[in-house]
Order: C-alpha cells, then structure tokens, then sequence
C-alpha cells in the first residue's frame, strides 16, 4: 500500500520505511491507513477549532449547539439526550450547559413532562451562533478536501463509512 512514484511521500511512509528495514516480516498496511486517519484527525480538530474560536466557542461546545440546533424547533432536548448523542458523562456535559448558558447560548428550564427533569433550549442568540459556525466549520472541511475531485471525495467517504461501519459491530 506504500506510495506510488507519482505521489507525494508524507510522513507516514518514512514511519512504514523505517519499520521496513527493521521488520521487513510485518505487514503495515493497517499502519498505513490508520496512521494517516489519526493524523488527519488531529489536523482537522486542530482547524475546526480555529474555526470554532472565533465565534467563542470550542469544538466540545459547538457540539452541544449543534445537536440542539440538529433537533430542529423548539431546538429542546434534555441533558440525557444531549449527554448519549455526545457519549459524555453527565459531569462533562454539566460544565460545558454551564458555560453555553452563562454566554446566553441556551437556556435550562424545568421538564413540564417530569418534575425531576431538566430541558435545555437553544436561545436566539444560540441559533443565530450554531448558524454561523456550522457555516465556517464546513467551509473549513471543503477548503481540506479541495486536493480531491468531488468522485474522489464520495470514494472516501464510502470507504470510510465501510470502515467505521466494520469497526462499530
């Protein structure tokens, strides 16, 4: 699975070549995906982090926002919900509701269907910010993915499903 002539050699190949010389006897194809899968994944998280901060928020914190605003209108779900779509502990998801309220992004108020439960609403001021930020986070994964055509693009993601589909079972 190494480079072929006409491709660009990264960072990965030097660690496949290495491994190579030491150990010709092992077979790094797997190495060869997932080691670019994760450095990809920094890379975007560290980008989609940039664009995330300029609308004052983190990654961690535009997730919550998003999977409200994905929750359509009245934009309401309840920390159960939020903490299992966002596989979160209840404590990490508390600190994260406490800053996005404290910075008027959304709003707890009492369940009307259970008086032990909470719900938590995305403001205006929320739905206008989760708006534009899932603009510049898009625009930020575009800008990553223009090296490929867009068949080129439907491939991987194709792959990519298959693969975290086999991983998920």
């Amino acid at each position: 699975m190494s480079a072929r002539p006409e491709q660009r050699k990264d960072p990965v190949d030097a660690i496949v070549e290495q491994w190579a010389a030491v150990r010709p006897d092992l077979d790094t194809a797997a190495m060869e995906v997932f080691g670019r899968i994760f450095r990809l994944s920094r890379a975007m998280g560290d980008s989609m982090e940039k664009a995330y901060a300029s609308y004052g928020i983190s990654r961690g914190e535009f997730d919550v926002l998003a999977t409200l605003r994905r929750a359509d209108q009245p934009y309401t779900l309840s920390p159960r919900q939020l903490s299992a779509t966002l596989m979160l502990t209840t404590g990490g998801m508390t600190g994260r509701l406490d800053k996005l309220e404290r910075a008027g992004l959304l709003r707890r108020s009492p369940d009307p269907h259970d008086r032990r439960g909470l719900q938590v609403t995305l403001t205006e001021k929320g739905l206008t910010l989760i708006d534009e930020a899932v603009g510049a986070g898009l625009a930020t994964q575009t800008a990553a993915l223009s090296g490929l055509d867009s068949e080129q693009a439907g491939q991987l993601a194709g792959l990519l499903r298959e693969l975290l589909s086999s991983t998920e079972r």
